[in-house]
């Protein structure tokens, strides 16, 4: 399905962190890379991804939600910064994902909770970012979360601890790596969650999406078969 498609289907709305991992991209020790995404919007039979490595069109990942769990699926459809993917699930598993979604719609529509975990979390509306290294390189990431005095990053590098580098426009120095990413700790304190929010962030341009794939010639299965309706 192409996500111009999915996004005039019924699906919830929600950003739900996780992480997952793609084919023949590897770490120095021959393991898998993991990286860190968000959900966008979440149905019973595919999901939309923001991302820091894109991949192909039919390439095959395994992710992992706290809120949902694992899910094994195939990228049907890309965008700048994003992707599209097909869960591989069984008809009970459709069903007990939708009722999970019913019951998330509802949280979150809650003002209350929803601006709690922000503040607690500082995770920026979009997680889309840019590296600066130090010979001027550019490379996108994904900005996990933050706060005044650094940011959780993933990205395609993975640079050594003290390596100097800026996110966004936020100068300071890897003092941290783990699976999905690494920490940066600022050279100054933000001010405030409005200068974090304006500096960290550097949004890319979206162009129109990309690479849609030919729909399946036989009727899917529909939301209104798991109640989400």
């Amino acid at each position: 399905m192409s996500v111009t498609r999915f996004l005039k289907q019924r699906a919830v709305r929600i950003q739900a962190p996780g992480t997952y991992t793609l084919p023949n991209w590897y770490d120095p020790e021959g393991r898998l890379r993991t990286f860190a995404c968000r959900t966008t919007r979440v149905s019973p039979f595919r999901m939309l991804l923001d991302v820091p490595v894109v991949g192909k069109v039919g390439d095959r990942l395994t992710s992992y939600f706290r809120e949902f769990g694992k899910f094994d699926g195939h990228i049907s459809d890309t965008v700048h910064g994003g992707i599209l993917l097909e869960l591989d699930m069984t008809r009970a598993e459709r069903a007990r994902l939708a009722d999970m979604l019913v019951w998330l719609e509802k949280k979150h529509k809650d003002p209350t909770i929803r601006d709690a975990r922000k503040a607690a979390r500082y995770v920026p509306t979009s997680p889309h970012s840019a590296l600066t290294l130090a010979d001027g390189s550019v490379v996108p990431c994904f900005v996990i979360n933050a706060s005044m005095s650094g940011a959780a990053v993933s990205a395609a590098i993975q640079p050594s601890v003290g390596t100097p580098l800026a996110v966004g426009s936020c100068v300071g120095r890897v003092v941290r790596r783990f699976s999905e990413g690494f920490a940066v700790k600022f050279a100054e304190v933000m001010p405030s969650l409005g200068d974090l929010e304006r500096r960290v962030i550097t949004p890319p341009v979206r162009p129109r999406y990309l690479t849609p794939v030919q729909e399946l010639h036989a009727r899917p299965e529909r939301a209104e078969d798991y109640g989400l309706v």
